[in-house]
């Protein structure tokens, strides 16, 4: 920005290089809908008026303008294609920003990802913004393919794309003032950024802990007696619809005139399916106004709440000296992008990326899988006559944990297709050693087969599912053999596959691709007997020790709730 040029053309001195008329404008600060024109220069609105000699004037005929909308919270490596690709899916559909967390590839490839996720955001049509991963492993029970202490994310605070430490999610750490946490979060209180939480169930005492420490944001409520009691100690509540956890739902009841100001859209983690059918922030705008909250409400909710919440001075609103990052639609009830804006600039209409949008140049990415399954053993020798068992449930990334009687055969737990108990292992791909856990899981529905994935939050190491210990070990080879990926096996077939060669985690291919990839491992899955919507999401979730309230990584079974590592027998 040249601030004195965008100051002359304010006041009318200079020439605008684009003035809308004929528009509805949203004022997310007065909460109104103003008829008028907003004058562009240089990419920045510097005025709302008529009164503005322009160089290109565009009637919008009366439809209505909102500031671009904010995702507060997301991986973008759940889309599972590159940072372009993600870009060019989510600005037709009039996302202009996002906040995101390069945890996922940060767990793998440690300061070399956060360092491919910033450079791979230049050039995009749209603000790809970031928050440092604050738990690099997320925990000492599992083993990662990166440590990041507050010496390593120091220098990143200069970027001017980093406005946040992401989620923290060890809280026992917050809570009881571990050391490594506490430099963490005094680098970036003292760099003035905003620090996210990631607290589910947290409460009482631990929760104003939590809260004490400067944690000002929470994205984990799936309750809403669990939301307000984070509200009134001051957190902010991100409301989550991504692709595992729905949670709006439940919170919206807590939606209200005194709450909204302090809440916001997030998605977390969305496969490319939803993107491409639901869409992006615009689709939990529409469920929230389908649910019956205000119109111009929901759009607060996504565009200055955010904004104000990271500290973002340049968007978020339709208001002089910020970005001319604009939506414009023709349905109040039923937002969809018609054209959208970024700097000044249409680069989307009517669901599409304009043809004219340039793709930036592919960033390198070094090699993420180092395992040789080979000599990979999944038996597990009966040890007692009761096992701990993870409980899937449908559309939440938290577990159940359920005491079952093990089925055995010739000393061994095997599964047991009848009682839908299926065996479960997480394979460490980071080190070269192969560790493993292994465990029991209920509620994925397998039959026959396995399926397998690099996508194993957090650390990302390869989880598998199945019937039979050599069609997992099928289903992790292939898994090996393409980089990274999604692979479905049914005895010595392999039915379908995803591969993901950036990380482990990513595609680079289109997110259309992706998606037809994806459709087709699903019900590659679904033969097997997976009855899941996305099974794969679920299966991810699986190895994730910071979610309630059983999981399981490559060092064995983790109970949440005492966040400690626990046999499987009982």
């Amino acid at each position: 920005m040249d601030l004195k040029t965008i100051i002359g053309a304010a006041r009318g001195d200079l020439p605008v290089d684009l003035l809308l008329t004929g528009a509805r404008i949203v004022n997310v600060f007065s909460g109104r809908i103003n008829r008028g024109s907003i004058a562009i220069k240089d990419g920045y609105i510097v005025g709302i008026g008529n009164d503005y000699q322009a160089g290109e004037t565009l009637d919008l005929e009366g439809r209505y303008v909102a500031p671009g909308f904010i995702d507060a919270h997301v991986h973008i490596e759940s889309a599972m294609t590159s940072v372009t690709e993600f870009a060019h899916a989510v600005a037709p559909c009039g996302t202009t920003t996002v906040v995101a967390d390069p945890h996922e590839i940060a767990n793998v490839l440690g300061t070399a990802g956060i360092d491919y996720m910033l450079r791979s955001a230049d050039g995009q049509p749209m603000d790809c913004l970031f928050a440092l991963p604050s738990c690099v492993p997320a925990t000492d029970m599992e083993t990662a393919g990166a440590r990041l202490t507050a010496t390593d994310l120091e220098p990143f605070f200069d970027h001017p794309r980093v406005v946040a430490l992401a989620e923290m999610m060890n809280y026992p750490g917050v809570i009881h003032t571990d050391p490594e946490v506490m430099a963490k979060l005094t680098l970036a209180r003292n760099r003035h950024r905003a620090m996210d939480g990631h607290a589910p169930g947290v409460s009482g005492s631990h929760l104003a802990a939590y809260a004490a420490a400067g944690i000002a944001s929470d994205h984990e409520c799936t309750r809403a007696e669990e939301a307000l009691e984070k509200l009134e100690l001051g957190i902010h509540i991100m409301v989550r619809e991504g692709t595992c956890a729905r949670n709006l739902d439940a919170l919206f009841p807590v939606i209200d005139t005194h709450t909204w100001p302090r809440m916001m859209w997030c998605t977390d983690d969305r496969h490319p399916h939803d993107i491409l059918t639901e869409g992006h922030v615009d689709a939990i705008i529409r469920k929230a106004v389908d649910k019956g909250l205000d119109p111009v409400t929901a759009i607060r909710m996504g565009t200055i709440n955010p904004a104000d919440y990271f500290g973002i001075r340049d968007a978020g609103a339709i208001a002089p000296g910020r970005k001319a990052n604009l939506v414009v639609f023709s349905n109040l009830t039923g937002i969809r992008a018609e054209t959208v804006f970024f700097m000044g600039r249409p680069v989307a209409e009517n669901g599409r990326l304009r043809s004219s949008i340039p793709r930036p140049a592919t960033v390198a990415v070094p090699p993420s899988m180092h395992l040789d399954p080979v000599h990979l053993d999944f038996s597990i020798p009966a040890a007692g006559s009761r096992i701990r068992v993870i409980r899937v449930i449908a559309d939440q990334v938290v577990t159940g944990c359920e005491i079952m009687e093990p089925t055995l055969q010739d000393g061994l737990a095997i599964s047991d297709t009848g009682r839908d108990l299926i065996k479960l292992a997480v394979v460490d791909r980071h080190t070269g050693k192969a560790g493993m856990g292994k465990g029991f899981v209920t509620g994925l529905g397998l039959r026959r087969g396995a399926i397998a994935s690099s996508v194993a939050h957090d650390s990302h190491n390869i989880i598998v599912a199945g019937v039979s210990d050599a069609e997992m070990k099928a289903a992790v080879s292939a898994v090996v053999e393409m980089g990274g990926g999604l692979s479905v096996v049914d005895g010595s077939r392999a039915l379908a596959d995803l591969p993901l060669p950036v990380a482990g985690l990513m595609s680079d291919q289109p997110l259309d691709t992706v998606r037809r990839q994806m459709e087709a491992i699903i019900a590659a899955a679904g033969t097997l007997g997976a009855e899941l919507a996305d099974p794969f999401m679920a299966l991810g979730f699986l190895a994730l020790p910071v979610i309630p309230e059983l999981k399981l990584t490559d060092r064995g079974l983790v109970d949440v709730t005492r966040f400690e590592i626990v046999p499987l027998f009982v």
